[in-house]
């Protein structure tokens, strides 16, 4: 059937009507005299009759092959490999007795779940197809995942770049980002992972890169073979040729930057004595340069000579400590860096002094540093936190609750909430609790719940507590429970001096409490020696402002004033006050980290200059007259 189809339709002639009717074969419309026009119902018999005539066709196997739905395999989406022609619907074809009938192609689409290239398993071809493209990209990127080593050495040499456009613009961002990327490269460094970085910098001949491999053992390091006149490639040459040339002239800023990862690897490993004769020499080179694009490098350089020195015997806060050696050198450092205006290592040197002094407990001589000299307010951001915290301490030993107040809620505040920075935070959270206690406040509740906070404030919480209660046997009990954790912490000494504030927030609790109340029961609540010694604390108590009452001596008791209202005072206004000044605070400094383009100011001259100086051609063309009727804007035409 589908062979006679086709010869019958090479000889037909299709035309069609201007107005888009359908094709008809000559055939048709000669034979159409003879037979009338088939109507729909006709048409939809032969339709009928020419499919069960094709189903039957099929069983007996005589004529064409059934339809299959994706068991064969297919070309262009169709089963079969012939071509098929389209036919319209309403097309007509001769039969085998002579008869016209009308043919229509039936399209079934594929199943939801079939697939159309026949199965899954094979192609066309019989070659097995992939399931799922996700496979294959998932194993690519399986094969061309990258080693860490190899990324670490070349993240940095990619780092030599930026230090040169640090020096090229003069912009220190550019170092900046430098070291900020030493976090990331910091766990995958190495004694071979930094010999091959020293040995594929420098050439062999430099004594630069000789320390610093004498720093990590590898004096035995083989270099990469120097340039030879015998290579086949003449270009290939010479660019080995200006590498070798480029070799040589290395940066300062590069021979700092890789002495630094040394520091950080000796650090890591705990090597203290290589450490610190390392990063003496580093210092004394350091001293002999004075270039500003070094500064962010230096003040590096001097944080880790101070960390080895603290590491060294005998350990701090032994008045022979090594840490004791090194405060020469660092004051030296901190006027040479006033000097040339070096913010970036005099804000590193500030905090690393007070640091040396608090280890050692010389407390006069960090308040010493602190009035003779001024920390630069553009320091960053890390300096600023630490050197506030360090001022907070040093004004909670001396009894200066309120500054030391001021300065750790500013150090918190500024902390970076990164999770290699939680230790600086926990610490300033401890000894900003203890000031609050030293104070007469209690703490909000809500600093403990905090989920970098609630395991290493334990201790500070129940000593909340047993403050908060007031009873004297359960704050020693506490400071007894915890003493080792107090220590360690250093804030022993100040938790020691809050007996007196325990007092004193118990006798506060009883006069909101009672109206009235004796001596004798004061003595029994707070466990006190004797009625005298009660009486002599409710005195300073009301002498200092922490409660208001009246002492009645012949009648050994206690009375309380009534609590007025509170918004008739001027606390609120004050509270008021100090928060809209740490707004402005807060504007103030955003307003000055702001980064303005370079030399805009200059450009906007500029225009305006050149603007004004139009402006005066223009004026002068008119007065002259040079300017024609097109230029004025043509005649004016009266009405």
């Amino acid at each position: 059937m589908p062979g006679e189809r086709r010869n019958l339709r090479s000889n037909k002639e299709t035309s069609s009507s201007a107005n888009g009717g359908k094709a008809r074969s000559n055939s048709q419309s000669s034979s159409a005299k003879d037979k009338p026009v088939p109507t729909r119902s006709t048409s939809s018999k032969s339709k009928a009759a020419a499919s069960k005539k094709a189903t039957t066709s099929g069983k007996d196997g005589s004529g064409s092959k059934p339809q299959s739905n994706g068991s064969e395999p297919v070309q262009n989406g169709v089963n079969g490999t012939n071509d098929v022609d389209m036919v319209d619907e309403d097309h007509e074809t001769v039969n085998a007795n002579g008869e016209a009938d009308e043919e229509m192609t039936v399209v079934v689409p594929p199943l939801r779940n079939s697939n159309p290239l026949g199965p899954k398993d094979k192609d066309s071809h019989g070659d097995i197809a992939m399931d799922n493209a996700d496979q294959l990209e998932s194993g690519e990127e399986e094969i061309q995942q990258i080693d860490p080593k190899i990324k670490a050495v070349s993240d940095i040499k990619a780092n030599y770049a930026l230090l040169e456009r640090a020096v090229t613009h003069f912009d220190a961002r550019f170092t900046l980002r430098v070291l900020r990327s030493i976090s990331s490269i910091r766990k995958y460094l190495s004694s071979d992972l930094l010999a091959q970085v020293f040995t594929e910098t420098y050439p062999a001949t430099n004594s630069t890169a000789k320390a610093l491999l004498a720093a990590i053992g590898k004096e035995d390091a083989s270099f990469n073979s120097p340039v030879t006149t015998s290579d086949m490639d003449p270009d290939l040459h010479k660019d080995k040729l200006k590498s070798s040339t480029a070799a040589k002239d290395i940066l300062p800023e590069v021979d700092f930057y890789l002495a630094i990862l040394v520091q950080i690897y000796l650090y890591d490993t705990d090597n203290v004595e290589i450490g610190s004769k390392f990063s003496t020499n580093l210092v004394e080179k350091l001293r002999t340069l004075n270039r500003r694009t070094l500064d962010a490098l230096s003040a590096r350089v001097y944080f880790y000579y101070s960390l080895f020195f603290e590491k060294l015997a005998p350990l701090p806060p032994s008045p022979t400590a090594s840490v004791v050696s090194i405060r020469q050198p660092l004051l030296q450092a901190l006027r040479t860096s006033v000097l040339r205006k070096d913010q970036d290592t005099r804000a590193t040197i500030t905090t690393l002094l007070l640091r040396n002094y608090l280890s050692t407990s010389h407390i006069s001589q960090a308040d010493l540093l602190i009035s003779h000299s001024e920390f630069p307010a553009t320091a960053s951001n890390n300096q600023i936190a630490r050197y506030l915290y360090y001022l907070g301490r040093i004004r909670a030993i001396q009894l200066s609750y309120t500054e030391a107040h001021e300065h750790l809620i500013g150090a918190t505040r500024k902390s970076p909430s990164t999770p290699s920075a939680g230790g600086f935070y926990q610490a300033a959270s401890k000894l900003l609790v203890v000031v609050e206690l030293l104070m007469g406040d209690i703490p909000d509740r809500a600093i403990f719940r905090q989920s970098s906070l609630e395991h290493a404030m334990q201790p500070y919480l129940s000593l909340v507590q047993a403050v908060r209660v007031g009873k004297i046997d359960g704050f020693l009990n506490v400071v007894q429970t915890y003493n080792t954790a107090f220590r360690r912490d250093g804030t022993y000494t100040l938790i020691l001096r809050l007996r007196q504030n325990v007092i004193k927030t118990g006798i506060r609790m009883m006069s909101l409490s009672y109206a009235k109340i004796s001596l004798r029961d004061i003595c029994m609540k707070l466990d006190l020696d004797s009625e005298e010694s009660a009486e002599y604390i409710v005195a300073k108590s009301i002498r200092d402002g922490v409660i208001e009452a009246s002492l009645d001596h012949e009648g050994a008791f206690m009375k309380s004033k009534e609590v007025g209202d509170v918004y008739a005072t001027r606390e609120p206004g004050e509270a008021f006050h100090e928060r809209i000044q740490a707004c402005l605070e807060l504007h103030d400094e955003s307003v000055k980290a702001m980064r303005f383009p370079m030399n805009q100011h200059r450009l906007e001259l500029k225009n305006a200059q050149e603007a004004r100086e139009r402006e005066r051609e223009l004026a002068k063309e008119i007065i002259e007259g040079d300017m024609d009727d097109d230029d004025a804007g043509g005649d004016f035409e009266g009405m």
